[in-house]
């Protein structure tokens, strides 16, 4: 009799049995549609805990965001990198989520009226196995900026650890001019909770 049968044993195969699913498949799993944790790693992570589930670094602590690029849901080339000297807002998002649909609407308002400002938003979708829902998402909510599609969560794990990563969907993620990991939301955002996290970046000098 196999060890996974033992009922005394249930809860240790199923451990077992979420950590041989791989890391990628484990990390969205645990955390689609959810608040996630509060950190990405170490203990000498130096980020502040703000209200409203909100996440900063200080300027001089911040990390360099991870290499991210890929296709589009137009099918089309973009890399991240390429809007240094912007700043940039990812948000991680997929059509399924209704806390996403909650937020798009939001993130989409703040979008067209920071732009002038030097802020670019980027979509990263994630766990549509296809393209066809995730465009009818950016067409009910009239989300014009590009969205990269990445269906099974590769570029959500090439942030560094002890950073501030994305560990829920939706997840916000905003880089400094500097293409340096600045803030952090794990929570769906009102209108009013992107500007708060964008002014200050918008006003560094």
């Amino acid at each position: 009799m196999s060890a996974c049968r033992a009922p005394r044993r249930l809860a240790t195969c199923r451990r077992a049995t979420v950590l041989a699913t791989g890391a990628a498949v484990a990390a969205l799993s645990l955390s689609a549609c959810g608040s996630g944790g509060t950190s990405g790693g170490s203990a000498d992570t130096k980020f502040v805990q703000g209200k409203g589930g909100v996440d900063t670094v200080p300027k001089g602590d911040r990390q360099d965001a991870p290499q991210l690029s890929g296709k589009t849901l137009e099918d089309k080339p973009l890399d991240v990198a390429d809007y240094k000297g912007k700043i940039v807002v990812l948000n991680v998002w997929g059509s399924w989520c209704a806390p996403c649909r909650a937020e798009a609407p939001n993130l989409a308002k703040v979008a067209k009226d920071t732009k002038a400002k030097g802020v670019q938003f980027i979509g990263i979708n994630t766990r549509d196995s296809n393209r066809a829902p995730a465009l009818r998402f950016e067409k009910a909510f009239k989300v014009d900026y590009p969205s990269l599609y990445d269906p099974i969560g590769k570029l959500m794990l090439r942030f560094p650890k002890g950073s501030l990563n994305p560990q829920a969907i939706p997840s916000t993620i905003v880089l400094d001019r500097n293409g340096k990991i600045a803030a952090r939301a794990l929570t769906p955002l009102s209108e009013d909770s992107v500007r708060k996290m964008l002014n200050p970046l918008i006003a560094e000098k």
